[in-house]
């Protein structure tokens, strides 16, 4: 640490620190980000978007908020009745005592957790661990709440549109085409509302949210470790992943452990922007050179994926964490970016070109695909196909609404699978829930003092917003494991938020 601070390096950058922040050009910055802020909050347009409607406001003290948490919390409020019955017997009991504390570290067994559950490969794994594992959460959680009154799961920070979404999907079997098919699909639905629920509940402080933060990052690593060792070792070109005759001489692309580049290249996109948080919130300079290495590994590999909506949601969600972060910034970034072009390998740059190109197959393939899913929407607009894309598929099938060369699989469109699975409840609960959860982030970070917890806030925020984009061309939530990572994100954002709240609460206190 000494020699790192006592090296010529260092006193570079501190010397070069020291001349941007007297600078006029940094002086104009700050002021442009100013005049910006004040544009966006005094924009008649853009004021309604960024103010909290009625809905999300009275949530909390609405019935149904206090019903479900009263049914949620029920067994925690039974064990601590227990407890008070007994409490000497608890007290003087080693493993109880053991599972208190173990309960009161919810968050801290949730980084571990996911750093197992998400590096395990596609050949050996099974949908039901993320419900195992975020059901034993729950448990420990309630172990903890049986000691503390005050430890209890916080549906209030939840929000009314995660809600309603979650409840779409339970209607969604019930009037589904095929239940029997949309069953199971229902049991990844619960594993991701558990995931959201313990994980808003379960972080207590900043050093909790780096943790989780943490545990993405390894998943970043370790599978973008094995994506770089697939491309030393080469990868064959798959011609159902890419078009050989527009994307002539491009190199197979890297999937890792997740059966599929595009499902791999969607897990970097939500997780990559965490990893940049650890980069600017780390303390120790061992820490942030570990982050900054788990970074650039992750854009390489995200690279080697060559999946574009992957990118242009990645791309998209690094200028959002930038605005939401430092927005004097993104005048540097633009220019950072505009001099990194001519230093991208060939074959990225091509198959950058072929964004939104007709002639290329991927592309063309997606028109007989929204056709058939707004057929769907046309013949079923309220209660949708059923719940899951093998209901919609039965559906699809069974009343000829598509006519393309490949099989259906899904609408590669995140709005449209998530309509016609759910219908129109299901669609208003994700759209609504996406723009609660990321207005909500975006006005705190801003009325916020710099903080580990903001920070990471403005990265889980920028990745829902990548993720958005991304759907514009692809489902993320075709794959349960990567349905399960874009909720612990959501979550994240929820429980940064709410950090970010306290903190204020406690500084203007």
């Amino acid at each position: 640490m000494t020699l790192l601070h006592e090296s010529c390096l260092y006193r570079l950058w501190a010397a070069l620190v020291s001349v941007w922040r007297d600078s006029r050009l940094c002086a104009l910055l700050e002021a442009a980000e100013d005049w910006c802020g004040r544009q966006i909050m005094d924009s008649r347009v853009l004021r309604p978007l960024c103010r909290e409607g009625a809905v999300a406001r009275s949530w909390e003290s609405s019935a149904l908020c206090r019903l479900l948490s009263f049914l949620v919390n029920l067994p925690g409020w039974l064990l601590h009745k227990l407890y008070s019955l007994f409490p000497v017997t608890f007290s003087e009991s080693i493993f109880a005592r053991l599972a208190f504390q173990m309960g009161e570290e919810t968050a801290i067994a949730q980084s571990w957790l996911i750093m197992l559950l998400w590096i395990i490969p596609f050949t050996y794994w099974n949908n039901a661990y993320s419900l195992m594992g975020f059901a034993v959460l729950l448990v420990l959680f309630y172990a903890g709440s049986m000691r503390r009154p005050d430890f209890r799961l916080d549906m209030g920070s939840v929000g009314f549109y995660p809600v309603v979404l979650f409840g779409a999907m339970f209607l969604a079997v019930l009037c589904s085409y095929a239940p029997s098919l949309s069953m199971r699909f229902l049991v990844y639905h619960i594993s991701a509302a558990l995931c959201v629920l313990v994980t808003v509940s379960a972080v207590r402080d900043s050093e909790d949210l780096k943790r989780l933060a943490a545990g993405g990052g390894v998943c970043v690593l370790v599978s973008s470790l094995y994506g770089v060792y697939q491309r030393i070792q080469g990868v064959e070109v798959n011609a159902s992943y890419v078009d050989l005759k527009v994307n002539a001489g491009m190199p197979g692309r890297v999937e890792s452990f997740f059966d599929n580049p595009n499902t791999f290249a969607e897990v970097l996109l939500l997780l990559l922007p965490l990893v940049a948080a650890l980069v600017i919130c780390s303390r120790h300079p061992l820490s942030k050179l570990a982050a900054c290495g788990v970074l650039a590994l992750g854009v390489a590999a995200s690279g080697m994926t060559y999946s574009r909506a992957s990118w242009v949601g990645t791309a998209f969600a690094m200028a959002v964490l930038v605005f939401l972060w430092k927005p004097r910034l993104i005048p540097l970034c633009i220019v950072a970016c505009c001099l990194a072009v001519p230093f991208l390998p060939e074959t990225i740059w091509n198959r950058i070109l072929t964004i939104g190109n007709p002639a290329d197959t991927s592309t063309a393939s997606r028109i007989p695909l929204y056709e058939a899913a707004l057929e769907v929407i046309r013949t079923s607009p309220i209660s949708g196909a059923g719940l899951g894309t093998a209901a919609t598929q039965a559906y699809i099938s069974d009343f000829n609404l598509y006519h393309g060369e490949a099989p259906f699989v899904h609408a590669h469109n995140f709005y449209l699978e998530v309509w016609i699975e759910a219908g129109l409840l299901g669609i208003v609960g994700f759209v609504g829930g996406m723009l609660w959860n990321i207005k909500n982030a975006a006005r705190m970070v801003r009325h916020c003092g710099d903080s580990a917890a903001r920070t990471i806030t403005c990265a889980a925020a920028a990745a829902l917003c990548g993720a958005m984009v991304c759907g514009l061309a692809d489902y993320l939530w075709n794959y349960p494991r990567v349905m399960c990572i874009f909720w612990f994100v959501f979550a994240v954002a929820l429980a940064g938020t709410k950090l970010c709240r306290r903190e204020m609460i406690d500084n203007a206190g």
